[in-house]
C-alpha cells in the first residue's frame, strides 16, 4: 500500500486598505479599524508597519502620500522576534494628491 504525498501550494500575500498614520523614508504605518466591536462597544484599530521595498515605491510615496491619506497595499508578511510587517510590492493611492498642490493652495 503506497501513500502518495500531495504537494500543497502555500501563499504569503497580504492586501490591506488603511489610513496613513506615519511616514518614513522607507516605510509607512497604516491604521486599519477592525470590523467588530470590543467588549466596551468600540472598534479597535490595528497599526501595521509597511516596508516600501523598491526605490520606485519610495519615490511615489514621498511625492504623493500624506498623513491621513487612504492607501491600498499589496505585499507579503514578514516576521522577526514577534514583530510583524508587510513588505509592499504595490501601493495604490486611494485618496491622495501631490504635495505641491497643497502648497499652491496655501499661497
Amino acid at each position: 500500500y503506497v501513500i502518495k504525498k500531495r504537494r500543497i501550494a502555500m501563499l504569503n500575500q497580504a492586501i490591506l486598505v488603511g489610513r496613513v498614520k506615519e511616514l518614513q523614508d522607507d516605510a509607512i504605518t497604516i491604521a486599519i479599524p477592525r470590523s467588530y466591536k470590543n467588549e466596551d462597544g468600540e472598534y479597535d484599530t490595528d497599526f501595521i508597519q509597511v516596508h516600501l521595498t523598491s526605490p520606485k515605491i519610495q519615490e511615489s510615496a514621498a511625492e504623493y502620500l500624506q498623513v491621513g491619506d487612504i492607501v491600498g497595499v499589496k505585499g507579503s508578511l514578514s516576521t522577526n522576534e514577534g514583530n510583524v510587517w508587510v513588505n509592499a510590492e504595490k501601493i495604490t493611492f486611494l485618496s491622495s494628491r501631490p504635495k505641491n498642490d497643497e502648497e499652491e493652495k496655501e499661497d
